[in-house]
């Protein structure tokens, strides 16, 4: 940069200078022109950082060849800004005038720095916003250009600006610089990747129909940031990503690869597997190959759905684009195949892993233990410990509460103890989640002193109940019958201050219900709302099941009534709960008119609603509508199981047509099912009733 003399008092009559108050009393000298490279060693906190810029670096606007071939030290203006009280600070709303009055010393650097370009103002603010210091020294730049009209392409500086703002989570900060200028399709965006970037999809999207309204369309990058929020908070729903995504046609957007990748992806998560297949299909049609992060999601998703022939192509179609498969797509795959318990495939893809030069991690062993375990291998499962010890690989306490849960729902509930006494032969210290575990592993087989004495071990250990803790132990009091111990549990999960979730109150419910404590499930309800939660599905068909097993059916139909006024679509569980009432009382027509409500709601009768009308009908005893109901389950692919061929013995002896249980009980065998306790006790009674019958 040319030497600026300085100038004579007399030149410039407009500025009183012996009025003004130097605060400053050196001299800042205009910056030199350097041939050789030079560095600014000015920051907030004084510590060494380059800012000066070689004349090829500008911003994405900038025009090398309008610049002339020379170096700016930006130095002297940086310790000026560093060094300067609260004049640019951040807080400031009112919108910076071109000065009346100015000190010399800011008036010099001023003039020194007139003939810098825009691009390198841009390229400035950037290093600075990028780097580790506070960005006060950044707004004050851009808050000194503006008073001093140095740099006109504002636009763009407020965008950089509200672009780490948002990085470095001041939300409220970047709302309050955005309204120093009209918003532009530019700050529109910069405000949008902020509020997405920190989670704030309600701003994000607000924003997003503000901009539409303005007349700005939006963009591929904003809607990439918005699916990006939705999926790294846990919050991705199908129909949710369906409806932005008809926004994105709706607003003629191209899909890019970038775009494609995180629909494909947010489908993937949302559990709706063939969207993001299709997706998938999309992109690689237009010729744009998919992410490996995005394949490993696919396959995940279409593993956990069971669909594991499809997970496999996806993951030899990973191989064949000359993608190299690591740990997470092994995993992936993997974890499909412990869900649908195949454990030589589970064996065959670690072997395979472990051939092509990549170690089994922690999440590699937990699966495979997993799978072990879920076939009753135990010993299998202990041989992976002892690998992942020769491995280096430590086992966490999540390994841990796997073998546990394998144990409990094979009910040896009594090796809880072992698994507690090897984890800690490992050094692995039980975390919430393994103790959750432990308590509903007690539970479950009505060992209640054990839960509640592992439930106080937790808390001496310092570990601190969450609601799934509170829920698991609330519950299992419920269902052995220890009601006034479950409410006790209640109250003292809200004075420990871990807050009732639906679930919460849908046990208490329930637990009120069985006590036909009406009054009490209304306030219940009301506590329910007023804290902000909505009954769910689960909420109207507890309802419907504790009104009608009490034979309170008006209140039942009026509960499935409330809930489709809802907008909530009744389940065929919550019409198996009034079926089954209406069958324990033997009022078939009414059951029989429920289930004509239940198709023409569009609800697809399930099994175990099949088996409460074969009951319903039993019980009325109306045995030839009972066998009806068996032929239609034939007749639309529904295999009768062991519950359905028992039930209609029982309707047979009901009506005493005890000959005719024989042949039920051989179709059943024929059929494939394995007979239980309860049917081998059918055919005895059945086999007693014709000796006596005959001896008679």
């Amino acid at each position: 940069m040319l030497l600026l003399p300085s100038p004579p008092p007399t030149r410039f009559p407009s500025y009183n200078f012996s009025s003004l108050v130097l605060r400053y009393h050196r001299i800042i000298q205009p910056p030199l022109l350097a041939a050789t490279t030079s560095s600014a060693i000015a920051t907030t906190s004084g510590e060494a950082t380059q800012y000066s810029k070689p004349q090829n670096e500008y911003g994405s606007s900038g025009d090398p060849n309008s610049v002339p071939n020379r170096r700016y030290d930006f130095t002297p203006l940086l310790r000026f800004l560093s060094s300067a009280e609260s004049d640019y600070d951040s807080d400031v709303e009112v919108e910076s005038a071109p000065p009346t009055s100015l000190e010399l010393t800011e008036f010099q650097l001023a003039e020194s720095y007139r003939a810098v370009p825009a691009p390198l103002w841009h390229s400035l603010l950037k290093s600075m916003c990028s780097d580790s210091a506070p960005i006060g020294t950044a707004y004050s730049l851009v808050t000194w250009l503006q008073r001093h009209n140095l740099c006109f392409s504002y636009e763009l500086l407020y965008s950089i600006l509200i672009h780490a703002l948002g990085r470095s989570e001041k939300l409220y900060e970047a709302f309050l610089l955005s309204q120093r200028q009209t918003l532009t399709p530019l700050t529109y965006n910069a405000l949008i990747g902020a509020c997405a970037r920190n989670d704030d999809l309600e701003k994000a999207l607000n924003l997003m129909s503000r901009m539409r309204a303005d007349g700005y369309p939006s963009d591929f990058v904003n809607y990439s940031f918005i699916i990006q929020s939705l999926t790294r908070t846990n919050r991705i729903d199908s129909s949710m990503l369906q409806k932005i995504y008809e926004e994105i046609e709706s607003d003629k957007i191209e899909l890019d690869g970038h775009l494609l990748n995180d629909i494909t992806v947010g489908f993937a998560k949302s559990g709706d597997v063939n969207r993001a297949l299709y997706f998938l299909a999309m992109a690689q049609g237009n010729g744009l190959s998919p992410k490996t992060a995005t394949l490993v999601t696919v396959i995940t998703a279409l593993g956990n759905a069971g669909r594991t022939t499809e997970a496999e192509a996806i993951f030899e179609e990973l191989k064949e684009g000359g993608l190299t498969p690591r740990t997470k797509a092994y995993n992936a795959l993997l974890k499909g195949y412990v869900k649908t318990g195949s454990l030589k495939d589970a064996e065959f893809i670690v072997s395979e892993m472990e051939k092509n030069g990549f170690s089994p991690d922690e999440h590699t062993y937990s699966l495979l233990i997993d799978a072990y375990a879920n076939a009753g291998r135990w010993e299998s499962a202990r041989i992976v410990l002892k690998e992942m010890e020769a491995s280096d690989v430590r086992p966490n306490s999540y390994v841990f509460s796997r073998i546990l849960a394998s144990y409990r729902d094979r009910g040896e509930w009594q090796k809880s103890f072992q698994v507690l006494r090897e984890m800690k032969n490992c050094g692995v210290s039980p975390d919430r989640h393994f103790y959750n575990v432990m308590i509903d592993t007690f539970g479950k087989y009505n060992c209640l002193d054990h839960a509640l004495a592992t439930f106080d071990r937790m808390r001496m250990e310092g570990i601190q109940p969450d609601v799934v803790t509170w829920n698991t132990l609330i519950d299992c009091h419920c269902k052995s019958g220890h009601h006034n111990k479950a409410e006790e549990l209640f109250e003292a999960m809200q004075e420990s201050g871990c807050s009732p979730c639906t679930t919460t109150y849908n046990i208490m419910i329930n637990s009120f219900g069985e006590q036909e404590r009406w009054e009490d499930v209304k306030t219940l309800l009301g506590k329910m709302k007023s804290q902000g939660l909505l009954p769910n599905v689960v909420t109207y068909t507890t309802l419907v099941d504790i009104y009608g097993q009490s034979g309170r059916f008006n209140d039942a139909i009026e509960c499935l009534e409330v809930m489709k006024s809802a907008g909530l679509k009744p389940s065929s569980t919550m019409y198996n709960a009034l079926i089954n009432a209406y069958a324990q009382r033997g009022l078939s027509e009414q059951a029989i008119n429920a289930f004509r409500v239940m198709t023409a709601d569009g609800v697809k009768p399930s099994l175990l609603v099949l088996n409460s009308l074969i009951n319903a009908f039993g019980e009325d005893r109306r045995d030839a509508e009972a066998f009806s109901v068996l032929q239609y389950m034939k007749e639309n692919d529904l295999k009768p199981d062991v519950v359905t061929y028992t039930t209609l013995m029982k309707a047979l002896i009901r009506v005493e047509k005890f000959d005719k249980v024989p042949a039920v009980y051989e179709e059943m065998l024929l059929s494939g099912c394995t007979p239980d306790r309860k049917a081998r006790g059918m055919l005895r009674s059945a086999l007693r009733y014709m000796k006596h019958t005959l001896k008679s």
